[in-house]
């Protein structure tokens, strides 16, 4: 995806020697592609809870790795991995009862319409499997996504994600649509607009002899700028587009697992019946675990046609880990945290709002958050280079956050779900030192 924060050659000078030296290792070793957060980039040894530890044993606290969403290293993940790994970790060509029980209860977590689940080993592979289903059921090939989507890297899913760069080409059988920005189109016109585009990138693949099959967007468009609000907005697009013929494909890789807060999945926000899930991430806390989840006549009608084997995803230590965060959710209520705690940071982000004149918007929906920050509150003329700078001086200040969206300008602010009212405190006392700091020149 574009770097907004990320490290270039330019900011090497203020390095010390052993970080340029530990910088050109990776660099001679893995090569230019890929990228580091940073100005000065961060050299993590161990994370615990909500914290990451540096080199030197300073601790930072993580308001932005949704991976580890239950928490760096958490015990019951911990055991749960190491125990199954000492009994068996195969593929699932044999019988097991630990992907069943697991399979089982995330389920039971959906809408009763889907019931059907396939496992992968990343969103990038969700989104990649989704896609060859909603060909196979459609006959068609036509993809509609958002005009700065992230899906993945897969060959296909790549070609789906704008947001990496001006490297990405979109293929012939994608059509984008703008973003649901409810700051700048408005929140009265948010679901009319969506519906609009919709309808005009169907007529358009059709007019060039591309059949449509599939509308695929995230929960909470994130890469677009973290977008979840006015609830319901989604509804009017989705029942367009199936009726239309197309399938609606909910990536949730990065809003689903009560990330959201109101509901388990970000979906369900929006009142509409995804044909197919696809979810990533923070489903094994770091042990690879990904996957799809659809209705039955969609999965099965694939499933007779095309056989499909992964061979590490549904492995039973992944499932072990899925069932333990599943378990993790559950016993400590995150779900009902991310919505209070959610709640509490943007009601403090609000009130930074009325201090801070670079504030423009302030959104999110349970511990998934975005502000976005302006030069001109009238003019909403996007303050990129401050964004930057506001996210580099709070990873000086030990707090860690990223940025997003097509104007580099909206701080995206993802706490760990374990989140505590005093991580929020410092989360906040970290933002409000920071746009001052920037505000009056600094960093």
């Amino acid at each position: 995806m574009t770097m907004i924060n990320g490290f270039t050659t330019a900011d090497a000078d203020r390095l010390s020697d052993p970080e340029k030296r530990l910088i050109e290792r990776r660099e001679r070793l893995l090569g230019p592609a890929y990228r580091l957060f940073y100005e000065r980039p961060l050299h993590t040894v161990r994370g615990e809870g909500v914290w990451l530890f540096d080199e030197q044993g300073r601790r930072y606290l993580d308001a932005y790795n949704n991976v580890a969403s239950v928490g760096h290293c958490h015990p019951r993940v911990v055991e749960a991995i190491a125990r199954q790994a000492a009994c068996l970790n195969t593929h699932t060509r044999y019988l097991q009862e630990g992907i069943l029980d697991y399979a089982e209860q995330l389920l039971a977590t959906f809408p009763s319409h889907l019931q059907r689940v396939m496992f992968t080993c990343t969103g990038s592979e969700a989104n990649d499997l989704a896609l060859r289903i909603a060909r196979h059921h459609t006959g068609g090939t036509g993809v509609i996504i958002t005009r700065f989507a992230y899906h993945g890297v897969t060959g296909d899913i790549s070609e789906l994600s704008p947001s990496l760069g001006a490297g990405i080409t979109l293929p012939p059988h994608v059509r984008t649509i703008r973003a649901p920005d409810a700051y700048r189109l408005g929140a009265d016109q948010v679901a009319a607009t969506l519906a609009a585009d919709v309808r005009a990138a169907i007529a358009d693949l059709r007019a060039a002899g591309i059949r449509p099959a599939a509308l695929l967007v995230d929960g909470i468009f994130a890469s677009d700028g973290v977008l979840p609000g006015p609830a319901g907005f989604l509804a009017e697009a989705v029942a367009l587009a199936r009726a239309e013929g197309l399938l609606y494909i909910a990536d949730e890789v990065q809003s689903g697992f009560a990330r959201t807060g109101e509901r388990m999945w970000g979906f369900e926000r929006h009142q509409v019946q995804p044909d197919i899930v696809t979810l990533g991430k923070p489903m094994g806390n770091g042990q690879p675990i990904a996957g799809i989840v659809g209705r039955v006549e969609v999965v099965d009608g694939f499933g007779r046609n095309m056989r499909y084997f992964n061979t590490f995803g549904g492995n039973p230590v992944s499932c072990a880990a899925g069932q333990a965060v599943l378990d993790i959710i559950r016993d400590e209520q995150l779900q009902q945290r991310s919505q209070e705690l959610g709640d509490y940071l943007l009601a403090g982000l609000q009130h930074l709002q009325e201090r801070h004149p670079l504030i423009g918007d302030v959104r999110g929906a349970g511990l998934f958050l975005g502000v976005e920050l302006v030069t001109d509150r009238t003019t909403k003329n996007p303050a990129a280079a401050q964004t930057r700078r506001v996210v580099n001086a709070m990873r000086e200040r030990g707090v860690l956050i990223s940025a997003a969206g097509p104007l580099e300008n909206i701080l995206k602010i993802r706490p760990l779900l374990v989140f505590q009212r005093e991580h929020a405190d410092l989360l906040l006392e970290a933002v409000d030192g920071a746009l001052e700091a920037v505000e009056e020149g600094g960093s």
